[in-house]
């Protein structure tokens, strides 16, 4: 049986915090009460739109094993005995986060990247969750309250610890990185995602490479040799404690190599060399990005000194996640068609990539490609520009029917052919009756938009429309 996540003495040496008398042992850790597991400990973080505060009676009336207050809102809870009161709860949070990694002896690997942080971090839980106890960030729990609290919640068992760290702005990376302490750091890429808070990419290039500052002495950096940054990404790498770079790609160089991608309607097959050895592998999700991913999971795992052709097999146990891939089959009429789910988020990046996939589905005569698109966020005075240039990919992969949604959309719209516009609005939700209206049975139908642009409506609306089966993978191909 494994032991409490968190004991008394334990919070009391990581916080100095004053523990209330009703103090049961934790078994786990939350800043949600819907979410909320009873022996979970209840931080009260105050965020962008609630205060963890307004939730503390609810949170321990679910079972919490007790919440973390601040001094300031204490006196609201005097007739609780079950509290534990700090001075700043998000700093208690990361002190016991500090705490978690320092007792540990797992073995840590840390991901960043403009785009693919997500994919591959699910990809390396799944790959070493079959070779010891393996911790990882739930969904996308990469800032400044995530990566605490994804440490605050490792067991002291923890044989591996899987982190993903995200930022907006340069120095974000920083001190989260020092937080995890890495024995591997990996970026996936480098991409013009958030450029709007950058002079340039090379900035982004430099934000990125923050995540090599906390790596252990000796550590391993893992970096796509692809990218036009490489060298700047390198250049950090050797600035920090790292004792050696392992490189991922297509590239004739890199130590991870992709020799042949061979991309299917819902898998993906890779010939790659290993360290100049032979290795072939079934990934369980369609796309060249999910295929390079993989790469980098190879080389972080074979660094942590996990078993590299355990690795690859679980790879075709990958499926994506709703909202990042997700394919269903619509019942159209007397017939199927294809969603794919591609909602939760965008960018230049990622657009084109899903666009590739869209245009990989083999379809039957006289069926269609539909992409339905949403403006991409925080591109700044790129933005029309990187829009209009997905004309590009559109053509590229055979795409029939565009619907877009947003302001920045007009300038694809401006770009393509009228005969492949369906229709613009300004809203997701203004083009929900006319996509339904439209797919016909053999289309495939490709929803990707900013997170701010509420795409999932029109997958929603489409799912409650045609009814959802289980994933497409009957397609021919």
């Amino acid at each position: 049986m494994n032991s409490p996540l968190w004991t008394r003495d334990e919070i009391a040496a990581a916080t100095g915090a004053r523990i209330g008398s009703g103090f049961v042992q934790a078994t786990g850790a939350s800043i949600d009460t819907r979410t909320l597991e009873p022996g979970d400990l209840y931080f009260a973080i105050k965020g962008d739109v609630h205060d963890g505060h307004d939730f503390v009676t609810a949170a321990l009336e679910k079972g919490a094993s007790t919440a973390i207050v601040s001094e300031e809102k204490a006196p609201e809870f005097a007739g609780s005995d079950r509290l534990i009161v700090v001075p700043d709860v998000l700093d208690a949070m990361r002190q016991l986060g500090r705490a978690a990694r320092a007792r540990t002896n797992a073995r840590i690997v840390a991901v960043t990247g403009s785009v693919g942080k997500t994919g591959t971090k699910e990809a390396m839980r799944a790959a070493l969750s079959r070779q010891g106890a393996t911790h990882a960030s739930v969904a996308s729990y990469n800032n400044h309250w995530g990566v605490p609290l994804t440490l605050a919640r490792m067991p002291r068992e923890t044989e591996f610890g899987v982190f993903e760290i995200g930022m907006n702005h340069a120095h974000e990376i920083l001190p989260l990185a020092g937080m995890v302490r890495p024995h591997v750091a990996v970026i996936t890429t480098v991409e013009p995602v958030h450029i709007e808070f950058f002079p340039s990419l090379w900035g982004i290039a430099d934000a990125k490479g923050e995540i090599f500052s906390g790596l252990e002495s000796g550590g391993t950096a893992v970096i796509n040799r692809d990218n036009p940054y490489f060298e700047r990404m390198r250049a950090h790498a050797y600035a920090s404690a790292a004792g050696r770079v392992i490189t991922f790609g297509e590239h004739e160089a890199a130590d991870i190599r992709a020799n042949r991608i061979i991309v299917k309607p819902d898998h993906s097959v890779v010939d790659a060399t290993i360290f100049g050895k032979p290795l072939t592998y079934r990934i369980g999700t369609a796309g060249r990005h999910h295929t390079l991913n993989s790469l980098s999971v190879l080389a972080a795992s074979h660094a942590l000194g996990a078993d590299i052709a355990l690795v690859a097999l679980s790879f075709a146990e990958l499926k994506p996640p709703v909202g990042r891939g997700e394919r269903t089959m619509l019942s159209v009429g007397e017939g199927e068609a294809l969603l794919i789910d591609e909602s939760y988020n965008a960018n230049p990046a990622s657009m084109r990539a899903a666009l590739a996939n869209l245009g990989a589905v083999e379809l039957e005569r006289g069926a269609r490609r539909i992409a339905v698109l949403g403006d991409m966020k925080e591109l700044g005075e790129t933005g029309p520009r990187l829009h209009a240039e997905l004309a590009e990919a559109v053509h590229a992969n055979g795409i029939d029917q565009v619907f877009a949604a947003g302001a920045l959309m007009q300038n694809l719209v401006d770009a393509l052919p009228k005969s492949l516009v369906a229709a613009h609005a300004q809203s997701s939700a203004d083009l929900v009756d006319a996509v339904c209206a439209a797919v016909r049975p053999g289309d495939a139908v490709t929803v990707k938009g900013s997170l701010s642009m509420k795409m999932a409506l029109v997958v929603k609306a489409l799912k409650e429309r045609y009814g959802a089966s289980a994933t497409a993978h009957a397609l021919k191909g």
